[in-house]
């Protein structure tokens, strides 16, 4: 397939525009959607050609249920806003929710301690073979629960679909422009200066680049991940996005039950190489028929360029584990990326009282952007 030619920018403004937005990724989109949505004059700065960071190499899994606290607000905001996008830039959304698979008592405990707290509406127990009825392939499975609200999109055609709506209601995009540097009212690029009244930074895990000392002070550090496309075993499909156990461990809102240290144990006891490498083993199932599988977590401000296949192999040894299959065939693999902190998040900061830098620095950019970037425009204008 040949590659389209980068888009062409227009001339930078001479006037002010109300809005500058560093980063054309769901964060900084969703701050021009909300801009556009209260009538301001937008520009977006890119130094890419199109988005082909994080907001395209995750699951499309908008993991609203899971969350908790201001997470699960944002995240509950963001799938309103998720829906009406999808009818106004013609991209589309799926409603079959999320299936959490349990495969031993201390996970069907955590899923019904989970169900007590949220309710019916959020959290639907299942049996076995209620399980099987949304995933026919699990295997060795005692339960689970369906979470009817969460939604997923297909991110490579839902963020240029986003982008384009954005430039179709009068946002001008700046692709291939690399910002060099922010000051009060102008966004320096290597096009010239863009003047802006109010700036957005949301360049994800790069907000080190402008901003180190920012990133020094919330810690942000690199998640790379393994992420792999497989064949679906069988040909079959699967409408919700696939949660496990090691899920449990790692969304607020699951791991915050008694239940899930007794999971953790029990995953200690039998694969402790996968706490190793942070596994959160799920899936979803593209709209070719691929599955998304993944995926493992390794922290460092620096990663090194080498990737090790033994960390694929598990990933691949516990997927098919879960599909009940002696091998999964892979038809692509690749290395995800996001900004981290150990202490936050959510990253955002005034570096000047006209500019905010904004990261998502908990690997959830596409479950909450739009939901935080209306509290920051709110505070900024």
């Amino acid at each position: 397939m040949t590659a389209a030619p980068p888009p062409v920018s227009p001339a930078l403004p001479t006037r002010p525009v109300d809005l500058a937005v560093v980063g054309a990724g769901i964060v900084g989109l969703a701050h021009a959607v909300d801009a556009v949505e209260r009538g301001l004059r937008v520009a977006v700065v890119e130094r890419d050609a199109r988005a082909v960071g994080a907001s395209i190499r995750n699951f499309g899994h908008l993991c609203a249920t899971p969350q908790t606290g201001t997470v699960l607000d944002y995240a509950m905001a963001a799938r309103e806003k998720w829906l009406r996008l999808s009818e106004k830039a013609g991209f589309d959304i799926v409603r079959a929710g999320t299936l959490v698979v349990a495969r031993s008592a201390a996970e069907m405990g955590v899923l019904e301690e989970f169900a007590a707290e949220r309710g019916h509406e959020q959290v639907r127990l299942l049996d076995r073979a209620g399980v099987e009825k949304l995933f026919p392939a699990a295997r060795n499975i005692v339960g689970g629960a369906h979470l009817p609200l969460d939604l997923r999109v297909d991110p490579r055609a839902a963020v240029p679909a986003l982008a384009n709506w954005l430039a179709d209601n009068g946002v001008d995009f700046y692709w291939h422009t690399h910002a060099g540097a922010i000051s009060p009212g102008i966004v320096h690029t290597a096009r010239g200066d863009l003047p802006a009244t109010a700036i957005v930074h949301a360049s994800g895990h790069d907000v080190d680049r402008l901003f180190p000392a920012l990133a020094e002070e919330f810690e942000v550090r690199r998640c790379k991940l393994h992420m792999l496309e497989v064949d679906p075993p069988g040909d079959i499909r699967i409408a919700p996005a696939v949660l496990t156990g090691y899920s449990m461990l790692r969304y607020g809102g699951l791991a915050a039950t008694a239940s899930a240290t007794e999971v953790r144990r029990e995953i200690t006891a039998r694969a402790p190489e996968t706490l190793d490498v942070v596994m959160n083993l799920m899936f979803t199932q593209r709209p070719d028929g691929a599955i998304a599988l993944g995926d493992t977590h390794h922290y460092s401000r620096t990663h090194l360029p080498f990737d090790e296949e033994s960390v694929t192999d598990l990933v691949l040894r516990e997927g098919a584990r879960l599909f009940g299959v002696d091998q999964l065939t892979v038809r692509r693999r690749w290395r995800g990326i996001y900004a981290d902190s150990p202490t936050a998040d959510f990253l955002v900061a005034t570096p000047a009282p006209s500019v905010r830098v904004v990261s998502v620095t908990s690997g959830i950019g596409m479950t909450t952007a739009l939901g935080l970037a209306p509290t920051v425009l709110d505070d900024l204008l």
